[in-house]
């Protein structure tokens, strides 16, 4: 069954590859984009999930489109990497903001609707940042450990609506976002990576894409790794 699909930060990296890929599977994908050209072949609607305003205005334009959206995949995120002692206010809450208030803004849209259908998906991505700690992420590891609590409660708020919300929290993926790293640092965290390498963005999209699929309706408050067993302990 087609379903309305809406991926924040859908435009590149690990979102594009989640739409393509729920696109191929039948869906009528959305994707949200704040910066950078418009995926081809993909519904997109322009949305800084920072503002409020265009959230909503965004989930009219998707819901105008396809429908009320069944399906949300939170995947847009922001870096500003430094060390806490060079971190001012501004790089830390701008980032938190984004990653997870923005994503708490883009479900709480979804949720009236979501819990409806009596089988609405959240699938939210984090990283494994979250659970190990990275030197001079800690904005974005604060952000991204915080998508846990938040998934792990909405999971409890919405199951009893047939709804499930889940984590994937991926390892260091051959994105843009990696491509910024020295091939220093690259190399330095492959070398912790029992897989010997890093992620592909459609590895990470594959195991989204169960989440969100009929066949883990009895799944909900998880968190799946997808990091090539480097956090094996978290």
């Amino acid at each position: 069954m087609s379903r309305s699909v809406l991926v924040t930060g859908g435009n590149r990296g690990i979102g594009l590859a989640v739409a393509r890929r729920l696109s191929a599977g039948g869906d009528r994908v959305a994707v949200t984009y704040r910066s950078g050209p418009r995926p081809a072949g993909l519904y997109s609607v322009a949305c800084d999930v920072a503002d409020p305003h265009a959230v909503d205005g965004a989930f009219d334009e998707v819901e105008a489109a396809h429908g009320p959206v069944e399906v949300v995949v939170a995947s847009a995120g922001v870096t500003r990497d430094k060390l806490v002692v060079r971190m001012d206010e501004q790089d830390f809450t701008s980032v938190i903001d984004t990653n997870l208030t923005g994503t708490y803004r883009v479900v709480r849209r979804a949720a009236r609707h979501l819990m409806g259908t009596g089988r609405g998906r959240v699938v939210i991505i984090s990283s494994t940042a979250a659970l190990s700690g990275v030197s001079g992420q800690v904005n974005y590891a604060a952000s991204k450990a915080g998508l846990i609590g938040l998934a792990r409660s909405l999971a409890r708020e919405l199951a009893p609506r047939g709804v499930t919300v889940n984590v994937v929290a991926p390892g260091l993926t051959d994105t843009a976002m990696s491509a910024a790293l020295s091939p220093r640092q690259r190399d330095r965290i492959v070398g912790q990576v029992p897989l010997g390498r890093m992620a592909e963005p459609d590895e990470v999209a594959a195991a989204v894409e169960f989440l969100a699929s009929p066949a883990a309706s009895y799944i909900t408050g998880a968190i799946v790794p997808v990091d090539g067993g480097m956090g094996m302990g978290h």
